[in-house]
C-alpha cells in the first residue's frame, strides 16, 4: 500500500460494499456518484488491487474486498458510536459536595435550593456545614462556602452574586399590642430578640446601632433560625433578612430608615476543584440561585 487512504475513502469504500452500487452508495452517504467512484479508485490504487468488477446487477465485490469487507465495518461502527457518543449527554456530575454557609441561609436558603438541585441531577448528594464561622477551605474542611465576606486566599474561586439585606422585624399582632417604634431610641421600651455570645461579626453589626447594647435583649440566642421563630411567635423585634422575613405575610420591617444593612454575598471553592463537573455544577447553581434572591432584597 503507497499512501494511506483519507478516512472517506474507507467509509466510501464500505458503503458500496453495503450498497452495491455507486448510485445507492451516494445517496446512503449524501455524496455524489463521481465522488464516490474516485474514493474506490484511489483505495485500489492504493492497495494495488482491483475491488469490485462491474456486472448487470451493479458491482460485484472482489475477494480482495470481502477479506476487507470486516475491517471497513468495524471502522463504519465505531465512527457511528463515537457520533452517538459525542451527540448524547454529557458526563453526568456524581458524588459528595460538602458545603458550609451561615446558620440563616442554611436554614432558610439552601434547602429549595439543594432540593431543586438534587431533582436535576439525582447523581449529586450534599453535607450541609452550618456555622457563622469562616471556615477554611484552604484546609478543605468544605468544597463550596457561602460567605458574607469577601475571601482573602488568592487560591479561592470566588464569585460576588450580590447582598442581602438585614433589617428589623416583627410580627403584626406584636407590633398591634406595642405600637411600632418610630426611632432606635424606641426599642428600648420593647421586646428585644438578639444574640448570646458576642462574635466579630454581632460587634460589626452592633456598630450600626448605636445606643444598643447586648444587655437590652429579652431574648438571647444565636441560632438565626430559632431567633426568626421568636420573631414569627410575636416575642419582640428582631433582626433577620428581609429576603426570609418576605416569606411570611405577618411579619413587618420596622425602622427602615434607621437600620439597612447589605451583607455580600459570595460563592467559593478552592480552584483545584473548578474542573470536576460535581463541584463546578453545584457552585453554578448556587450563583444562580442567590443571583435571584439577592435581586429581590
Amino acid at each position: 500500500m503507497n499512501k494511506e487512504p483519507s478516512w472517506d475513502v474507507y467509509r466510501s469504500f464500505a458503503a458500496v460494499l453495503q450498497q452495491g452500487s455507486l448510485s445507492a452508495a451516494s445517496r446512503s452517504l449524501g455524496m455524489t456518484q463521481p465522488s464516490i467512484a474516485r474514493h474506490i479508485d484511489a483505495l485500489e490504487q492504493s492497495i494495488g488491487a482491483k475491488l469490485f468488477v462491474r456486472s448487470q446487477r451493479g458491482l460485484s465485490a472482489t475477494d480482495r474486498a470481502l477479506a476487507l469487507r470486516p475491517h471497513a465495518e468495524a471502522l463504519l461502527a465505531a465512527a457511528e458510536a463515537l457520533r452517538r457518543s459525542a451527540e448524547g449527554a454529557p458526563e453526568m456530575p456524581e458524588g459528595p459536595v460538602r458545603i458550609t454557609a451561615s446558620q440563616a441561609v442554611g436554614t432558610h436558603h439552601l434547602p429549595a435550593i439543594l432540593t431543586s438541585l438534587r431533582r436535576k441531577q439525582p447523581g449529586l448528594h450534599f453535607e450541609l456545614a452550618l456555622t457563622d464561622d469562616l471556615d477554611d477551605l484552604l484546609q478543605r474542611q468544605a468544597d463550596i462556602a457561602i460567605r458574607m465576606a469577601q475571601p482573602e486566599q488568592k487560591s479561592l474561586v470566588a464569585k460576588s452574586v450580590g447582598a442581602v439585606r438585614l433589617g428589623f422585624h416583627a410580627h403584626r399582632s406584636y407590633l398591634e399590642r406595642r405600637g411600632a417604634p418610630d426611632r432606635l431610641e424606641d426599642l428600648r421600651e420593647h421586646d428585644l430578640i438578639g444574640f448570646d455570645v458576642e462574635t466579630p461579626f454581632t460587634r460589626a453589626g452592633m456598630r450600626h446601632l448605636p445606643g444598643i447594647e447586648r444587655s437590652m435583649f429579652a431574648l438571647r440566642v444565636d441560632d438565626a433560625a430559632a431567633q426568626f421563630e421568636a420573631i414569627r411567635a410575636a416575642f419582640g423585634i428582631g433582626i433577620c433578612q428581609t429576603a426570609i422575613a418576605r416569606t411570611d405575610d405577618s411579619i413587618c420591617r420596622v425602622l427602615v430608615e434607621a437600620f439597612d444593612l447589605p451583607l455580600p454575598v459570595w460563592i467559593v471553592m478552592h480552584e483545584d476543584l473548578r474542573n470536576a463537573i460535581r463541584y463546578r455544577t453545584t457552585f453554578d447553581a448556587l450563583v444562580k440561585a442567590f443571583s435571584t434572591i439577592t435581586e429581590l432584597s
